[in-house]
């Protein structure tokens, strides 16, 4: 497992590599330089479960915003950067726990080595980032166009150039919105380095189609060993890549905790509205700190011998509706009650 070799680096109060369990990121879409917002923005993340939290840097006032936001907020923060080097300098005196850059357009080697003496004064991770839209031309024309051997290549030599400046706390990430190049891509630089690697799958798209793509690709990746912290890249709302990113830790068993929802497809014995039952279930045992597993089935069938694995239940049809723990009936009411039921006995669930 290469999750367990990788170096251990610490991210204000939290480890990612050597073994730690994997960590979920998102990043804000609120302006940066309007604290409020993105404090907020940060707090609701945490809630759900996000462990670090990216920011993006334009400006000069947006790295400044970055101190005023720590003192609000509970998970460490990390500093988007790019093309401007004072802004990675700023960034990392105002507060910031890492910095994102690559250094391929953060220009001279001079301007890196100033960005990367900030850090070393303050011991500030800098993650390394190369993804598909910005590798360089030389590897490029090298491979014939973009490739995972191309992605690998120009991560490990952005890296070789901060380590050459006498610096090693790192994080690499190299993404790609096509899956099969960034699993191959993952493949080649996992056996090259002992750097955490910190893995996604970039403009994976909308909500529908970028929780499949991601799911597919990092759960090739991480179901190999590979990779210590991701980050669901979804066009739609921050909160909804940290739902995805649970659901898929959860099912790769890299997680525990938080309330696994399973739901049966429709079929024409259903009498219910089960899709929209099954939604509201998901949505509301978002607020329940609670490692069990709950199912939503759609006949009275059928539901309490599919619901025997999990650990609490609901089954309805033709006007009845069932309670269910374990495969056993323990309640009967009417369908309409069946989610304040539910809920009443996550509430006191022992």
């Amino acid at each position: 497992m290469f999750r367990s070799h990788t170096r251990t680096v610490l991210i204000g109060d939290k480890k990612i590599g050597g073994g730690s369990p994997v960590l979920i990121q998102s990043m804000t879409n609120t302006r940066t330089e309007d604290v409020e917002a993105t404090a907020g923005q940060i707090q609701r993340l945490t809630g759900l479960g996000c462990d670090i939290v990216r920011c993006a840097v334009p400006g000069m006032e947006a790295a400044r915003a970055l101190g005023e936001i720590k003192k609000r907020i509970s998970i460490p923060l990390v500093a988007d950067i790019h093309f401007d080097y004072k802004l990675a300098v700023a960034a990392i005196e105002n507060g910031a726990d890492k910095i994102r850059i690559n250094p391929g357009n953060i220009g001279s080697k001079d301007r890196v080595a100033a960005v990367v003496k900030a850090a070393k004064e303050r011991n500030i991770p800098i993650r390394v980032g190369v993804n598909s839209g910005s590798l360089e031309k030389s590897f490029l024309e090298k491979y014939g166009g973009v490739t995972a051997e191309g992605l690998a290549e120009s991560a490990l030599g952005q890296v070789k150039q901060i380590e050459d400046l006498g610096y090693d706390n790192l994080v690499i990430s190299i993404k790609s919105s096509d899956v099969p190049m960034c699993i191959r891509a993952h493949e080649l630089i996992a056996k090259q380095t002992l750097h955490p690697l910190h893995v996604g799958i970039t403009e994976a798209g909308t909500l529908y189609s970028g929780s499949i793509k991601s799911a597919v690709g990092l759960g090739a990746i991480l179901s190999q060993g590979i990779g210590d912290t991701i980050r669901v890249s979804l066009t739609g709302a921050p909160e909804e890549e940290i739902k995805a990113a649970k659901a898929i830790l959860r099912t790769l068993g890299l997680r525990k905790g938080g309330i696994e929802v399973v739901s049966c497809p429709t079929c024409g014995r259903t009498r219910i509205d089960l899709i929209g039952l099954a939604n509201q279930v998901e949505d509301m045992v978002q607020g329940f700190d609670l490692d069990i597993k709950v199912a939503v089935m759609g006949c009275v069938v059928n539901g309490p011998g599919e619901a025997r694995e999990a650990d609490i239940g609901i089954a309805g049809g033709q006007g009845e509706g069932l309670l269910i723990k374990k495969g056993e009936i323990i309640k009967k009411a009417p369908e309409g009650e069946l989610l304040e039921i539910l809920r009443q006995e996550l509430l006191h669930w022992k």
